[in-house]
């Protein structure tokens, strides 16, 4: 109330404190715990004798027309309004918790253990087991029968609608860690180089910290601990599993050595390209000696022909404006250097990648028919696999502009203005790209974790890729307050 005297609103804070059995040193109180039919997502702070400096400094603040508090001889109420400034006040709550000690000190301790033992797709047996051990300690539920093999839903908050949903991939990489530390990976040929050991911390984090702050949740906050990003579509798989129902948004976020540690990027629109692979097999019908005088077909010739026809895709078919990459990542065929006789077969393998569902199956196309009619003007033949049943072709990750701006929103609220960038469009891939097909209201951004003075400064799949772990609270707190600042605006 525009009115109320700082004196009455102290005494008044006071009786609410007596009156919900509240004790003084409390960090905050809530509404909620004096009438859980209360606005819940109001809060204020108390420090112990501070009532008085706390309202003299907020007293300009619209906080101080949100609420009113009244008493009387046998009760104490809050009466709130929603309000920005309320929604506000949501994050620093969350981002206090998160920056405890022990919280930190845990969440690191998580990433530890998940990185010391990292597992493949689909054998993320032990991560699971982990994850869940977690999620009974804090006493959130989760599905009991896995999905995708080895994935996990777990949820928090009232149980009903709406439902918003957060992601964290957990495979590792067949890939020998080179990096010499305390916690370095104790599996050979096995390291976590892309970071799913912080996605896995960073939202048993944010369900810490939700779980703490359930009775704020106006709806359900569903947790999604996927398998298999790396290899195996196991996005795909959760969402066959049902790990999608009643969900109408989804965010993720994956770490990123291109910004500082605890900076959040992302933007709206494409931002990860969509991703697809081939083999082409190039064959001639009879073995030839490469020494023959007399005319003879020559598959090496063919699958070279093939190869710089592929590169006019891109050059000379593409809008110019519409970033697509055509690659030959792979040329196998005949025998050793001395061997003089022409392969049979030679073998092309490839990516091909492209901002829009439209340029993708373009480009499929296209691979196609010029392997094919290239092998033909040399009298061989060919055959394009394009793995769609065993790895189907991932769609761009596209983010919905206002899950960009809510995102956006957050962050700025949370970490301050200068701890967000507009990130340009990456050619990389993501699985996280099949849920945004079938939710569109998502959105995928980038936590930071670049620190030279460590030396996180390596790219995903290097046996040098580290992480500054000081991002691990932050990337829990921004994750919870997503979650959380969407239920309060969407309930």
């Amino acid at each position: 109330m525009m009115g109320v005297h700082l004196g009455l609103l102290t005494i008044s804070v006071t009786l609410l404190l007596h009156f919900c059995n509240i004790d003084y040193g409390a960090r905050y109180v809530t509404a909620h715990q004096c009438n859980p039919d209360l606005n819940q997502g109001f809060q204020f702070f108390i420090d112990n004798t501070n009532v008085d400096d706390f309202f003299n400094n907020n007293k300009n603040d619209s906080l101080s027309s949100s609420f009113q508090i009244s008493s009387s001889n046998s009760t104490s109420t809050i009466t709130t309004t929603p309000t920005t400034t309320t929604t506000r006040l949501l994050s620093p709550s969350i981002l206090e918790i998160a920056r405890l000690p022990e919280t930190i000190e845990w969440i690191k301790s998580i990433r530890r253990e998940i990185h010391e033992y990292p597992e493949l797709a689909y054998e993320e047996f032990e991560t699971n087991r982990l994850i869940r051990r977690e999620l009974d300690r804090m006493g959130v539920g989760y599905r009991l029968s896995p999905m995708a093999e080895t994935g996990i839903r777990a949820s928090v908050g009232t149980g009903g609608p709406p439902f918003v949903a957060i992601r964290a991939d957990m495979d590792a990489l067949p890939i020998q860690e080179l990096v010499e530390w305390e916690h370095k990976s104790k599996v050979a040929g096995k390291m976590h180089a892309c970071g799913h050991d912080a996605h896995v911390a960073m939202l048993l984090g944010a369900a810490k910290i939700l779980k703490n702050r359930e009775y704020h949740l106006k709806g359900t906050v569903v947790l999604l601990f996927q398998p298999a990003e790396e290899a195996g579509i196991g996005a795909k798989r959760m969402i066959e599993d049902g790990a999608l129902e009643d969900v109408e948004a989804i965010f993720a976020a994956h770490v990123s050595h291109q910004h500082p540690t605890s900076v959040i990027g992302s933007r709206p629109g494409p931002l990860l390209a969509g991703c697809g692979f081939f083999r082409a097999v190039i064959t001639r019908m009879r073995v030839e000696s490469a020494s023959h005088t007399t005319p003879h077909v020559d598959t090496i010739l063919a699958a070279s022909a093939a190869v710089i026809s592929l590169q006019n895709i891109v050059s000379r078919e593409a809008n110019p404006l519409d970033s697509q990459v055509v690659s030959v990542a792979s040329f196998n065929g005949g025998g050793n250097d001395m061997d003089m006789t022409d392969p049979k077969t030679v073998v092309l393998g490839g990516t091909f990648r492209a901002f829009s569902n439209a340029s993708i199956h373009q480009i499929r196309r296209r691979i196609e028919e010029v392997i094919v009619e290239q092998a033909s003007v040399y009298r061989c033949t060919a055959t394009v696999d394009f793995f769609e049943k065993k790895q189907p072709i991932y769609p761009p990750t596209v983010n919905d502009e206002k899950m960009y701006e809510h995102v956006k929103k957050v962050a700025v609220d949370l970490l301050g203005p200068n701890n967000f960038n507009v990130v340009p469009p990456m050619m990389g891939a993501e699985d996280f790209s099949f849920y945004s097909e079938v939710v569109p209201a998502s959105a995928f951004f980038y936590i930071g974790i670049r620190n030279e003075t460590l030396g996180s400064i390596h790219s995903g799949h290097s046996p040098y890729f580290m992480i500054d772990e000081n991002a691990l609270p932050v990337g829990a707190a921004v994750h919870a307050a997503i979650a959380e600042r969407y239920l309060n605006e969407h309930g």
